[in-house]
């Protein structure tokens, strides 16, 4: 039996793009998180597993840190387990 998904997005500049993940991530029921830019064109896609530990996202964190360099508004999907 597959589990329902719910998706909400979120419209942020750039310079404040790794902030939000960093507060998404923390959350229980966040399976993926997408990245797009303005145009909506995927920059990157972040499977998330219960019990990620930091050090695995360590790399993650460095793509972030300069998509968020490289971009002015970014979109951001996050996937969640509905309750």
């Amino acid at each position: 039996m597959e589990e329902a998904q719910a998706t909400e997005t979120y419209q942020v500049q750039g310079n404040d793009l790794v902030a939000k993940i960093k507060e998404v991530v923390h959350e229980s029921n966040v399976r993926r998180i997408i990245i797009k830019n303005s145009d909506g064109r995927r920059l990157i896609e972040i499977p998330l597993t219960v019990g990620v530990a930091g050090v695995v996202l360590l790399p993650v964190w460095a793509a972030i840190g300069v998509i968020a360099a490289m971009v002015t508004n970014a979109i951001i999907e996050v996937e969640r387990v509905a309750e």
